[in-house]
């Protein structure tokens, strides 16, 4: 398959990863807020493999988690895409959809639209049948986004994340899903 380099939305580009992103996205990695729903914040080296990591995926599916750049400024605000969930649970085999922005883009609409934008690729162009999210319990902005895109939470699919030790506070973490056909009637509404 052809990789999906990149994609636009009103007001973004999702694009592939460039040498430059690294200082701005390990600086967004590194503070406290943006990465207070995961375990810890991330150095500048494991930032670089991060990216790394995502471009690998990319290689390897032809799709993942696009670098996040606003048209007006040209930007990077961080990255939003598809993902092939990586560890075993009860909805996987499974691809997810995420978003991390830089705390001075939150509260723009940003992480809606591109999300939206990334949603609409997995369905019309990878052919995916269902998009799943999940965060930690405590993560209600993600969650609100969730719910912006069209997604839809049952509590019998929460479930213990496996990459956390079983007293860590982040463990439990809520699961959302939406369908081709879910998808499609928010679009015909």
């Amino acid at each position: 398959m052809e990789p999906i380099l990149e994609l636009e939305s009103a007001r973004l580009l999702l694009r592939q990863w460039r040498d430059e992103d690294l200082p701005e996205f390990a600086a967004m990695c590194a503070d406290p807020q943006v990465m207070r729903y995961f375990p810890a914040t991330l150095s500048r080296l494991e930032s670089a493999s991060s990216i790394g990591r995502i471009r690998g995926h990319f290689a390897e599916h032809g799709f993942g988690l696009w670098a996040l750049q606003r048209k007006d400024t040209g930007q990077f605000i961080g990255f939003t895409g598809l993902n092939v969930v990586g560890f075993d649970a009860p909805f996987t085999p499974a691809t997810e959809i995420g978003w991390r922005l830089a705390r001075e883009h939150w509260g723009q609409g940003y992480a809606s639209e591109a999300a939206w934008t990334a949603l609409r690729c997995g369905f019309d162009r990878l052919s995916l049948d269902e998009v799943v999210a999940f965060t930690t319990l405590a993560n209600l902005p993600s969650e609100k986004v969730m719910q912006a895109i069209g997604m839809h939470h049952d509590p019998a699919d929460d479930f213990d994340h496996p990459r956390l030790d079983a007293d860590h506070p982040l463990r439990r973490h809520l699961l959302y899903r939406i369908s081709r056909e879910q998808w499609l009637q928010t679009l015909h509404g």
